[in-house]
């Protein structure tokens, strides 16, 4: 991305040029004489903020990774200032979800700017801008209403690049007045980046890293496994009250390994793991973890006829790769690298052959269930 032109307004006015000379003029003051020539408006409105994190930002940041009122985690909108900026510092342009906000704002110590937030409905950056909240109408909008204009002298703001997507750069220009600047796509980059404005290719790299990956899983355990775990944990209380019944909690450990794999293990191993679909990849790692289970069901049939240990045996490797697969399908929506229409095609292509398998394992599984009551085997 190519950095934008200059587009500063000169003035002649000595208030502004006295207020920015002197070191420690407050930001209020700063903007009052960027707006003296309106003396009948009030003051744009700019809370303050620092780079410094808070016990309270951090203890945020867990709940967040955990899923915990996920849609609670938001910043309100409008401008900010950080540290003590004047009317040239930086406008920096970011998300209201709280990690967005975060992330910009400790990564910048010792650098006085603005932050513009969008209002994103509590939705980070990229996933915003494929939504269309972090994107050109919210952006101009929220120039104008916090009336930047007025704060700044210059005619520039920087937006993170993975926020691309979202915004129409030129219109944003034609309809604000202001310029676009994409800066690199993580925030730690920026203060090296403001040195010159140009980034390396390092800083333009999109990274998915084991650590980006690691994080993305409490959030799955919360809202994912935790309920499989629950479901499974009452089935089996459930069982030890009815009549002697013979449950399988071969598969019923095997449901939860199963997910388990898809949440957690997958993201682990999703660079080694052969083929390139998510999908496929997921029926890899659900077959490995279906096996022993398949293999405790058919060893616990021992004497029964070879049709009833195969059949024991063929629930588990029909109904537990799916899951597996299933969850490795939906981790393309956190991942840096799929498009919208790769992922369309293995919807298409693979969750129809997800569901057969897994409805032909569970109805398998209860037919040779029926058979072993009634036969008494």
């Amino acid at each position: 991305m190519t950095k934008a032109s200059d587009n500063r307004q000169p003035s002649g006015d000595a208030s502004i040029r006295t207020c920015v000379a002197v070191a420690n003029c407050s930001t209020t003051e700063k903007i009052a004489s960027v707006s003296e020539s309106k003396p009948d408006l009030a003051q744009p409105h700019v809370r303050p903020t620092t780079s410094r994190l808070t016990v309270a930002n951090r203890w945020d940041h867990f709940l967040a990774r955990l899923g915990i009122k996920r849609g609670a985690r938001r910043v309100e909108p409008g401008l900010y200032a950080l540290g003590n900026p004047s009317p040239e510092s930086p406008v920096f342009v970011s998300a209201n979800y709280t990690l967005s906000f975060d992330a910009l704002r400790s990564a910048l110590p010792g650098i006085d700017g603005y932050v513009l937030v969008l209002d994103t409905e509590g939705i980070n950056v990229w996933c915003a801008a494929g939504k269309g909240t972090f994107g050109t109408e919210e952006l101009v909008r929220r120039t104008e209403s916090t009336r930047l204009r007025e704060v700044v002298r210059h005619r520039v703001i920087l937006l993170p690049q993975l926020g691309a997507s979202g915004v129409a750069a030129h219109e944003v220009e034609e309809r604000s007045g202001f310029e676009v600047e994409y800066g690199p796509v993580r925030a730690s980059d920026l203060p090296e980046y403001l040195k010159t404005h140009r980034a390396t290719p390092q800083m333009r790299r999109v990274r998915f890293a084991l650590r980006d990956r690691l994080i993305l899983i409490p959030v799955e355990l919360v809202y994912v496994f935790l309920p499989v775990l629950l479901i499974a944990g009452a089935v089996a209380i459930i069982s030890m009250w009815l009549p002697p019944v013979d449950v399988d909690y071969a598969f019923l450990f095997g449901l939860g390994a199963a997910v388990l794999a898809g949440v957690a293990l997958f993201p682990i191993l999703l660079p080694w793991i052969p083929t390139r679909d998510f999908s496929s990849k997921g029926f890899i790692l659900g077959g490995l973890v279906a096996l022993p289970f398949a293999m405790t069901a058919f060893l616990s049939n021992v004497g029964a006829p070879g049709w009833l240990q195969v059949g024991g045996a063929l629930p588990h490797l029909l109904a537990l790769p799916p899951v597996t697969a299933y969850l490795a399908l939906n981790f393309t929506g956190s991942t840096t690298f799929t498009s919208r229409s790769g992922v369309r095609r293995e919807i298409f292509r693979y969750v129809p052959i997800m569901a057969w398998m897994f409805g032909i394992g569970i109805v398998l599984g209860i037919v040779l269930f029926l058979i072993t009551l009634v036969g008494g085997f």
